[in-house]
């Protein structure tokens, strides 16, 4: 039964396709490509739990009360947040100059970053094109619905021409259907990132306010590490 079910489905679907022309063949790929890109962000955050700041909260907890060995090795090097940290913690216990702990931190919350904001920007490309995309196969088809109305002369069909309509207004559906979604996603995602970034700079400073004391002449209030990271 679904089988036979999926029939009129995949009919409808090649259908659409043939109708809309290539311009719904393209949005069709950019639909495709959106996907995927969807789906491997998704597991990318799953499988990083970048927003997970559990054993942060825990270390920070410890460092703070000066137990500052142990709040380094509570962390989970693998996630994001509690990387950037491990990093702060240990120049601070391997009592780093501050210039260049600020300097180190930067860079690695930086590549942290960079990596969950890759492949955004086809996202935002999708996101734009496909609505234009869409209008201009609207504008296509509508030229040829009255370059057809214009040879029929008298013997005009109205249903021909209100077919040739339907079928032009066909591609902004698409164009927007593909878009909407998209740019939902990607503003979501954005989002995500931002929060990250945000709860990184959060956490570094909490280090540096609660810090080891240095040697005198490396001694120096830290300023906020990830303000050029965001």
């Amino acid at each position: 039964m679904g089988a036979g079910s999926s029939v009129p489905f995949v009919a409808q679907l090649q259908g659409l396709l043939i109708t809309g022309g290539p311009v719904v063949w393209i949005l069709a790929v950019f639909s495709a490509i959106a996907m995927t890109i969807i789906l491997v962000k998704l597991w990318q955050l799953i499988h990083m739990r970048a927003e997970s700041t559990a054993d942060v909260d825990a270390a920070l907890g410890l460092w703070q009360k000066g137990d500052h060995a142990k709040a380094v090795s509570s962390l989970n090097a693998r996630r994001p947040i509690s990387r950037v940290v491990s990093v702060a913690m240990q120049g601070q216990l391997n009592t780093t100059s501050d210039g260049i702990l600020r300097e180190e931190v930067e860079r690695v919350a930086t590549g942290y970053l960079n990596d969950l904001r890759s492949f955004f920007r086809p996202l935002e490309v999708i996101g734009s094109l496909s609505p234009l995309l869409g209008l201009l196969g609207t504008v296509m088809g509508m030229i040829i619905a009255f370059q057809q109305m214009e040879a029929a002369g008298n013997q005009v069909d109205p249903s021909v021409l209100s077919g040739g309509i339907w079928q032009a207004l066909l591609t902004t559906a698409v164009g927007l259907s593909v878009a909407i979604p998209v740019v939902a996603v990607h503003s979501w995602f954005e989002r995500k990132v931002e929060r990250v970034s945000a709860t990184m700079s959060d956490a570094v400073t909490r280090v540096f306010t609660c810090s080891p004391p240095l040697p005198p002449k490396e001694a120096a209030a830290s300023p906020e590490v990830l303000k050029n990271a965001a």
